[in-house]
C-alpha cells in the first residue's frame, strides 16, 4: 500500500484546479464552486488533513450537499449528481498524488432514486440511553459526557453544540418567559461559529433540571476555564479552547462502539488485538455511530413517543419533510404499531 503524504484539503483543491488547466472556464467555474463546498464541510467537520478522509466520511458529505451545505438549499438529484461526479474527478486526481487512497473516489455515493440514497445508519434510542446512564454513572459530568449528553437531548447538529458560549445557557430557567432550563443556540459566522441554516437555526431548546445540573457540574469542575481565539467563554472546551468538531465525532465514535463499555464484540472480533480499538481507526467499527446518528435516534424517539411533528421540527431545526425522509428510522412495524393506537380494531 502506498504511503499517503499529508496535505490540507484547501491546497489539494488548488493543486486539482491548477492541473485542470485544458478545461472550459464555464466548466473551471462550476469544479471551483463545487469544491469550495467541500473545503468548508471539511472546516465544520474539523478534517484538516485528506489522509484522513474514508467512504464514510463522503456519504457524510453527501448528505450535507444533498440537504443545503453551502447552498442553504436542498440539492436536486441532477444537482447533487454533478456535484458527487467532481468529487470523483477530484479524489482520482487526490489518489495520484497519494493523497488518499487509489480507490477512495470509487466510493463516493451517487444520487438514486426512489429513497435509496437515503442512510439506515442511526444510533437507536436504547442503545443511546445505555450510553449517556454508562457515563453517567462512570464518567459523570466529563467533557465526554457532556458532549453525548446534549447531543441526544436537544437533538443538536454538532456544529451547533460546538457553538454554544456560557452566556447561551439558563441553567436556572430564570429568563423572561421562561418556565425552566434550556439552551440558545446563536449564529455567530464572524467568530467562527456559523449555524447550518444560519439566522434561521437560531431557537432556545428546553432541557431538563437533570440535564441543566450536570451541566452545571461540568462548568464547576472539569470544564477547562479559557477563552477560544475570539476571546468568547466556550460551553465545551479543551486546553487550547472551544472543542473541535472532529473531537466531537471521535468521542461519538468511541463511546458508541460496544467494546469501549466492556460489552461482547458483535463483529466476532478480540478487542485485545483488534484495530478498531485503536483512536484512528475507530470510526472504522461497524458499530461505531456519528454525530448525526445520535440527531437521527432522537428524532426517531420523538416520533415514537407520538409528538407533535411539527414540534419536532422547530426543535430539531429541519423541516418536517426532511426529517421523514433522512433521520425517523421507526420500521414500518412500529409505525404500524403506532397507527393500532389511533384505531379501533
Amino acid at each position: 500500500m502506498t504511503e499517503l503524504e499529508p496535505i490540507s484539503p484547501q491546497e489539494a483543491v488548488s493543486l486539482y484546479l491548477e492541473a485542470r488547466d485544458d478545461a472550459a472556464e464555464n466548466t473551471m467555474e462550476a469544479q471551483d464552486y463545487r469544491l469550495r463546498a467541500f473545503v468548508t464541510w471539511c472546516d465544520e467537520e474539523g478534517i484538516a488533513n485528506l489522509n484522513d478522509l474514508s467512504g464514510r466520511d463522503m456519504f457524510a458529505y453527501r448528505v450535507w450537499r444533498r440537504e443545503g451545505g453551502y447552498s442553504g438549499e436542498e440539492l436536486r438529484d441532477v444537482t447533487l449528481r454533478g456535484d458527487m461526479a467532481t468529487m470523483r474527478a477530484f479524489l482520482r486526481f487526490c489518489g495520484e498524488i497519494e493523497a488518499v487512497p487509489e480507490d477512495l473516489y470509487d466510493q463516493v455515493p451517487l444520487p438514486r432514486t426512489n429513497g435509496a440514497d437515503v442512510s439506515d445508519s442511526t444510533l437507536s434510542p436504547d442503545h443511546a440511553v445505555d450510553i449517556v446512564d454508562y457515563l453517567e454513572r462512570f464518567e459523570y459530568a466529563s467533557r465526554r459526557h457532556i458532549i453525548v449528553l446534549l447531543l441526544w437531548h436537544t437533538g443538536c447538529r454538532v456544529g451547533e453544540l460546538r457553538a454554544l458560549d456560557l452566556g447561551d445557557l439558563d441553567l436556572e430557567g430564570n429568563r423572561p418567559r421562561a418556565d425552566g432550563p434550556a439552551v440558545h443556540f446563536v449564529h455567530r459566522p464572524e467568530t467562527g461559529t456559523p449555524l447550518k441554516n444560519q439566522e434561521r437555526g437560531e431557537r432556545w431548546n428546553a432541557i431538563s433540571e437533570h440535564v441543566a445540573a450536570t451541566v452545571q457540574d461540568y462548568i464547576d469542575g472539569p470544564r477547562e476555564t479559557v477563552v477560544d481565539d475570539h476571546g468568547r467563554a466556550a460551553l465545551i472546551t479543551t486546553s487550547h479552547g472551544r472543542v473541535a468538531i472532529s473531537t466531537c465525532r471521535d468521542t461519538l465514535y468511541r463511546v458508541t462502539r460496544p467494546c469501549w463499555r466492556g460489552e461482547e464484540c458483535p463483529h466476532d472480533r478480540d478487542p485485545e488485538s483488534c484495530e478498531w480499538t485503536y483512536y484512528a481507526k475507530m470510526s472504522s467499527c461497524p458499530s461505531a455511530r456519528s454525530p448525526h446518528d445520535v440527531r437521527s435516534g432522537r428524532v426517531t424517539a420523538h416520533r415514537l413517543a407520538d409528538e407533535d411533528r411539527s414540534l419536532v421540527s422547530d426543535r430539531m431545526n429541519a423541516s418536517e419533510e426532511v426529517l421523514d425522509k433522512h433521520y425517523d428510522r421507526r420500521s414500518e412495524r412500529q409505525k404500524a404499531e403506532q397507527r393500532r393506537r389511533f384505531f379501533e380494531l
